[in-house]
């Protein structure tokens, strides 16, 4: 396993840990030159920060600091009702891959969607069965245009709390099935992102990190989980305030092969992003070092 104890060359920031700053939302740009003043060399941003940027200027920037990209978020959001939805899902997924590429990602991650409809407050069917389904038709059709931008995907699978809305795949093992299924030869072009706030209580987490080995393991995720948490989606914790030993997945992940960024990413409405950017960016530098 790894020393991170000495600095922090294999830190990635997850560009929604600093979204807003004192409650207030920090331009990518902003976000970019803070990371890079720290000698943070790694970030995964967010389609709609990149979007209000734009792409052309984060890619220049992102080549100028000489940063890495340990993530693409996101894709997926594959079940929809309809065929001119599911054309529109298939059409953003392929864009999405399109700006991975551009930016020289080393994945682009999918959340995969759950119920239609569910994420707005009004599911359009309670077919889960179907949904997952068109995850894995979803999944099938973009590996094949990723292949040709030579953009891996990493399939995200979601604590079961946001089956219904965000990602009905909520297991390693789930995902590696879809893995499996449409990559049999394990070829690196399709694998999982492991986030340890969405799969830290899964009883088999240690023997599916294992099956997944080093052709499989993409990225890794990390943060914490609060007891109690006061918010389903946005409160989670900074590493080492809360109760998953992350060492210890991380031990798990680095042992088959795994030498990528751990990819620090936390959702905290009433915490972190009411503090000031740059003291949250120097906190995950010091967690880095001795929590995780």
């Amino acid at each position: 396993m790894r020393d991170f104890t000495q600095d922090h060359r294999w830190l990635s920031i997850n560009t929604a840990t600093v979204r807003k700053s004192r409650g207030v939302e920090v331009p990518l740009t902003d976000i970019i030159q803070a990371c890079a003043a720290r000698g943070i060399r790694a970030i995964s941003p967010w389609r709609d920060q990149v979007a209000a940027t734009g792409l052309a200027q984060v890619s220049k920037l992102v080549k100028q600091h000489g940063l890495e990209l340990s993530g693409y978020c996101r894709g997926g959001m594959f079940p929809a009702v309809g065929a001119d939805a599911l054309k529109a899902a298939r059409d953003d997924n392929r864009r999405a891959v399109d700006e991975a590429r551009e930016l020289n990602a080393k994945c682009l991650v999918l959340v995969v969607g759950g119920l239609p409809g569910a994420l707005a407050g009004k599911a359009l069917h309670k077919d889960i069965a179907l949904s997952r389904s068109q995850v894995s038709d979803g999944i099938a059709d973009l590996l094949d245009y990723a292949k040709t931008a030579n953009m891996p995907l990493a399939i995200e699978p979601l604590h079961p709390m946001y089956a219904a809305d965000r990602a009905c795949i909520n297991t390693l093992e789930q995902a590696l099935d879809i893995c499996d299924a449409l990559d049999p030869g394990k070829t690196g072009a399709l694998g999982v992102a492991v986030d340890v706030y969405h799969v830290w209580w899964d009883p088999k987490l240690k023997q599916q990190i294992e099956r997944a080995g080093s052709q499989r393991l993409m990225a890794l995720h990390v943060c914490d989980w609060l007891t109690p948490t006061t918010d389903l989606l946005n409160d989670r914790g900074m590493m080492g305030d809360g109760v998953i030993d992350i060492p210890l997945i991380r031990g798990w992940v680095e042992a088959q092969g795994f030498d990528g960024y751990s990819e620090v990413e936390i959702f905290s409405a009433s915490n972190w992003w009411q503090l000031d950017c740059g003291e949250v960016l120097d906190t995950c530098i010091t967690r880095h070092r001795s929590r995780v």
